[in-house]
């Protein structure tokens, strides 16, 4: 499909899609500037948030990207339920961060990451509905010559009450988009909602998305466009040394070699396979400098010392520890490790670029136009003026294209050295697996300390390994005196959205920092991943130790977090905790509090030959505030078990000679469909003031359920992933 090359005087870049679940002609709009004049005569703007046609039509924006997760049917919803509109007329555009700069970032955050779609932003996109309701009415009884007290709206029509009159918002909304966006508004009662917590069909779910046609930011096509493939050094911190094109430059098709920063060298050609094929035969001689010598054994010698270093950050304390460690009559002790582990999304790092000196327009799959954005700006050598994002869609992000825009700046740099022209840069597979930006990996010592009673005096908790935070915004870390507090996802004193749930008499949780060369990336799920793993496991081991049943031995240490123990109690109880399980199955349990939700997990499985694991079963349950849209949450709790899985059994990147070794997804697998669980899903309404997120918190409970089951099944506990390594295969 080829997308048309965008016309400035139109300002507008669209793909067109039909949406089968409504019927309805969608399209996905991309403007370049949605507060131009042109487009305010042709769709009328209600406010920021809000654009209604003569038609009756409306398109919400949404600057938060979709993933695949459903972010903008929520986000739409939010919108949709204070506008008091008709879902079934409702379709999504992005803005373009450029246009956000401009109008003093009056759409937000664009960052599409940590589960904060809808919980960090559903304040001011409720608001932004309910202020183009306001208008809308306010119109409407100009129009009529009333008090606007005496106007209801309800399903894109709005009502006056007295006498009965009816209009169509599109028939007022030209009128409403003159009026001053009001200031003062108050929002619905949860109690009064009709579309948030309602089961509503996907915007996103097009045609064209089922039956393959659908674009991506890898499937984009202009007239002249060119295609570039790169390669950068193996080993990060590396450089080009020297490199010889002449053969590469011989090739019918080739373009331009050049060597971009002092790291890569970037073959232009005519199509993808030409520039592979002409970038396979550039001889590039590296200079890998002395992490060429790094190694995983190297790495986990380095993280074993943090084990029992003197100095480490603390990141939750109370009691004594050292004093229950000093006067313990029994200790049980545990060390784990979880690996390196890549995104390894679908569709590989690309994007697409035109440059001239007057202008840079950039189109990237990416979680952060505003990040994009920046990076365009750095890498174009023009003020910000003149740059701009457009969003496409993104075959697979889970935090790699969100705070990490090399790709961007890649696309830009080459793009600059052919100006006028499209450039788009695609990396190949094993660049995509050998240049990533891995979840960190990290090793774990716990102790538990006993009384001559068998009760639990206190628990101490030695992390050691890698800080995304000190690499990517090391500002933080500063300002922390050095610490890295995201690496206690999950541990964390207080009330927090990673609020530890356990009052143990004695913590002590501390973190050795231990940094490598290669460079650490926010994974889906980040830190609790392992954290999860590291205590709920752990729970279980000392439960064992009290020869307290786990789920009753959890429950002890959670009077003072009720919302954590009504997941744990909720899984329980839907699995059968209490219950005999069936001949041969075997169950585990885990819970914790993560990007602000509850969560927690049961699962039955059972073990074949000591080796051969067969998850029957996974309850989930998840309290996360406000459920906006529970089919939604149903789908991307499954999806994230599909995720924390497959990292349980099979993931994990290794380090040799420098580099990663994993260079496809032959070495680098994932669980098939037949090995998947049956999922339930248990929604709980919390309430209260905080939203919590879903796409990632789910993701963490599965892992120490499965391993919990897997003990009781064998006997045997696994502290080190992926299972493997230790001979367990998922089936």
């Amino acid at each position: 499909m080829n997308a048309r090359v965008p016309n400035l005087s139109r300002r507008n870049f669209i793909v067109g899609s039909t949406a089968i679940t409504t019927g309805l002609s969608l399209g996905l709009t991309f403007p370049f500037a949605i507060g131009s004049a042109e487009a305010a005569l042709a769709t009328p703007e209600v406010g920021a948030w809000v654009v209604i046609k003569p038609d009756d039509s409306i398109v919400v924006r949404v600057v938060r990207s979709e993933m695949g997760q459903g972010t903008i049917t929520g986000l739409a919803q939010l919108v949709a339920e204070e506008l008091e509109c008709d879902w079934n007329k409702v379709s999504v555009e992005y803005p373009t961060p450029g246009e956000n700069l401009k109008r003093k970032r009056i759409w937000g955050d664009f960052g599409t990451g940590g589960s904060r779609g809808i919980r960090t932003s559903e304040d001011y996109v409720r608001k932004g509905g309910a202020a183009a309701r306001i208008m809308l009415v306010q119109a409407a009884a100009d129009q009529w010559k009333v008090p606007a007290v005496e106007c209801v709206a309800a399903n894109s029509i709005i009502t006056h009450k007295p006498s009965g009159k009816k209009i169509s918002f599109g028939k007022v909304a030209a009128a409403a988009s003159k009026l001053q966006v009001p200031t003062e508004i108050t929002l619905k009662d949860p109690k009064e909602w009709k579309i948030i917590g309602q089961p509503k069909n996907r915007l996103d779910t097009f045609q064209d998305k089922v039956t393959g046609k659908q674009v991506y930011g890898i499937d984009l096509k202009f007239p002249g466009m060119l295609v570039a493939n790169i390669r950068e050094c193996p080993v990060f911190g590396g450089k080009v040394k020297s490199f010889d094109a002449s053969k590469a430059t011989a090739m019918k098709g080739v373009k331009k070699v050049l060597q971009v920063g002092d790291s890569a060298v970037a073959v232009v050609a005519d199509t993808f396979w030409v520039a592979k094929t002409a970038m396979d035969a550039v001889e590039i001689v590296w200079d890998e400098g002395p992490n060429a010598k790094v190694s995983s054994a190297t790495i986990k010698a380095m993280f074993e010392e943090g084990l029992t270093a003197e100095q480490a950050f603390v990141g939750n304390e109370s009691g004594n520890m050292k004093s229950a460690l000093a006067d313990a009559a029994n200790k049980v002790e545990a060390t784990y490790f979880y690996p390196y582990l890549n995104h390894a999304t679908m569709e590989p790092m690309n994007a697409t670029a035109k440059w001239t000196p007057e202008s840079c327009i950039a189109w990237v799959p990416t979680q952060d136009g505003e990040a994009s954005l920046a990076a365009v700006i750095a890498a174009s050598g023009l003020s910000a003026d003149k740059c701009d994002v457009t969003k496409v869609n993104l075959g697979g992000g889970f935090g790699r294209r969100g705070a990490f825009q090399d790709y961007t700046t890649q696309v830009v740099r080459i793009a600059k050295e052919m100006p006028g022209t499209h450039i788009k840069l695609i990396w190949t597979r094993e660049e995509d697996m050998t240049q990533g930006r891995y979840h960190p990996s990290m090793m774990c010592k716990l102790t538990g300390t006993f009384d001559a009673d068998k009760n639990l005096t206190g628990v101490n908790m030695r992390l050691s390994g890698q800080s995304i935070l000190a690499s990517v915004r090391p500002a933080v870390v500063e300002k922390d005196k050095g610490r890295d507090a995201a690496v206690f996802q999950g541990l964390l004193p207080g009330g927090g959205e990673h609020a530890f749930g356990y009052k143990f008499p004695n913590l002590m949780v501390d973190h050795a920092m231990r940094n490598t060369h290669i460079p650490p990336g926010f994974w889906r799920g980040v830190n609790v991943n392992q954290n999860a793993i590291f205590m709920e496991c752990f729970m279980d081991e000392l439960a064992d130790a009290a020869g307290v049943d786990p789920v009753v031995f959890r429950r002890k240490f959670m009077a003072d977090y009720p919302r954590n123990q009504a997941v744990l109690d909720a899984v329980a109880e839907r699995i059968g905790w209490t219950q005999p399980a069936a001949p041969g199955v075997f169950r585990g349990v885990a819970q914790m509090k993560a990007y602000g939700s509850y969560v927690a997990a049961a699962c039955e499985l059972s073990v074949q030959d000591g080796t051969k694991v067969k998850i029957h079963r996974i309850v989930a349950a998840t309290d996360c505030g406000y459920a906006v849209n529970p089919s939604q949450i149903e789908r991307q709790v499954s999806g994230s078990f599909v995720y924390g899985l497959s990292a349980l059994f099979l993931e994990e990147c290794t380090v040799k000679d420098g580099r990663i070794e994993q260079t496809n997804f032959t070495n680098f697998d994932s669980m098939r469909i037949a090995q998947m669980p049956k999922v339930e899903t248990i929604i709980i309404q919390g309430g209260g003031k905080d939203w919590g997120g879903i796409g990632e918190p789910t993701i963490c409970v599965a892992a120490p359920a499965v391993l919990n089951a897997i003990y009781r099944a064998t006997g045997k506990r696994y502290r080190t992933v992926p299972l493997k390594n230790s001979g367990l295969t998922l089936v």
